[in-house]
């Protein structure tokens, strides 16, 4: 199963590159697959690559869900 995150784009970087953060971590991720992304933007990444853009309330949505599935603690022991 893959499971691709949303992050905010805090900056973007040489190199089809961006400065992204979720939960306060912050990492560089490749924009590489999408066109016209933007500081402030948000973005699908899985597997350090940016795969889909998203508005801000679907967003905050699958955050909220995966947040309520971390409190049931791990899937697989």
């Amino acid at each position: 199963m893959c499971l691709a995150v949303p992050v905010q784009v805090l900056e973007l970087m040489e190199n089809e590159t961006a400065l992204v953060e979720m939960g306060g971590v912050r990492k560089v991720v490749s924009l590489m697959l999408l066109d016209g992304v933007e500081a402030g933007d948000y973005v699908l990444v899985h597997a350090g690559f940016a795969i889909e853009k998203v508005d801000r309330e679907e967003a905050e949505r699958t955050l909220a869900v995966l947040e309520e599935a971390a409190e049931f603690g791990p899937l697989y022991e």
